[in-house]
Order: structure tokens, then C-alpha cells, then sequence
């Protein structure tokens, strides 16, 4: 049996608050980890006014604006899962990054099921932050992304911008994958 060429995305979003159907999906960044000159950023028109001042703090973003100026959420996820399939076309399987995936996993997910039906990710993502701990035996609270960022010397930082981050994450993974590789070369 032949594997699928694999395509790693970077994905970040940013929403107003913890909880997808709760709270928003306000943004998406996302890229192809091993060329981000291939990115998608999309802001999203709210499904709720139900927001945590922090996490707009953080984003700057506002409810009032993205209703007006957002895309409608089925229409984003559309252009979302179009541009995820071609970068796959039909010979490669995408792979969803993300550093603390769960938390952008889970926007993502329920946001392509509710609008569009179905995820072109599949049913399963790929945590930086595990791959990290995995590839260097830290430990959990050292997974921040100060913490590997003082490890690895990424050239980026996060920004609460969306595609920024995503990019970010991308040079991240890159430097995990080359401790790993680094790793599996010494020992073979």
C-alpha cells in the first residue's frame, strides 16, 4: 500500500472566546509549513454577540467591524476547504498543525461540519507543542511558546494576527521536525 504525500498547514485562529458555537471563529490564518508563500487569511462575520473582553483585547478585534466587513461563515469555510484542496489536488493528504492545536483544532472542526459538512482535514490534528515534548523530553509547562522559542531561535513571532501566527507556527514546526530528524539521523 502506497502513503498519500503528506502537506503539513499551519493553521491559527483567533475568536472570541474559549468555546466554538458558544463563542465566535473570528479569524483564520493558515499556510503550507514547508512554503508559506501559499496562505490564506480570512476574517469571519460573528454567529454571536457572545464575546470575552480578553481574548478581543488581545486580537483587536471587534464584533461591530467583523459584522459588517467579515465573510459569512459558510462562504469563509468554503474558501477555506477549497484552498486547502489544492494544495493537496488528489495525491496528497492534508495534515492540520497547530501550536496548541486542540484549541484552534476544535474552532476549525465545528465551524467546517456546521457550515460546510464536512472537514477536508479528516478527523485529527497535529500539536506542536506535543511533537515538541516528544522530540526533546521536556516537560508540559516548558512547551510554552516563550520557552521553545528561547530553544529553537525562530526569526518570527506571534502577533495575535492570524496568518502571522500561522506563519510563525510553520518556522516552529520546521525547527521541531529538524531536532527530530537531527535525532533520528544520529541514531540510524
Amino acid at each position: 500500500m502506497t502513503s498519500k504525500r503528506e502537506i503539513f498547514i499551519s493553521v491559527d485562529v483567533e475568536t472570541a472566546g474559549p468555546i466554538p458555537g458558544e463563542f465566535s471563529l473570528l479569524s483564520i490564518g493558515a499556510c503550507d509549513v514547508d512554503d508559506e508563500s501559499r496562505s490564506f487569511s480570512i476574517e469571519l462575520k460573528p454567529i454571536n454577540r457572545n464575546a470575552d473582553p480578553k481574548a478581543l483585547e488581545v486580537t483587536g478585534l471587534s464584533l461591530e467591524i467583523l459584522a459588517e466587513r467579515g465573510e459569512e461563515p459558510a462562504a469563509a469555510m468554503k474558501a477555506f476547504g477549497n484552498w486547502a484542496q489544492s494544495l493537496a489536488g488528489e495525491d496528497a493528504a492534508l495534515v492540520f498543525v497547530g501550536f496548541n492545536a486542540p484549541f484552534d483544532w476544535s474552532f476549525v472542526n465545528y465551524y467546517f461540519h456546521r457550515f460546510t459538512g464536512a472537514n477536508p482535514f479528516g478527523f485529527t490534528a497535529l500539536d506542536i507543542k506535543a511533537l515538541y515534548m516528544g522530540a526533546t523530553g521536556s516537560t508540559w509547562s516548558n512547551t510554552r511558546s516563550s520557552q521553545i522559542s528561547k530553544h529553537l531561535s525562530p526569526t518570527r513571532q506571534g502577533d495575535h494576527d492570524a496568518l502571522h501566527d500561522a506563519k510563525y507556527q510553520a518556522e516552529l514546526f520546521r525547527l521541531v521536525r529538524a531536532l527530530l530528524e537531527k535525532a533520528t539521523n544520529q541514531r540510524g
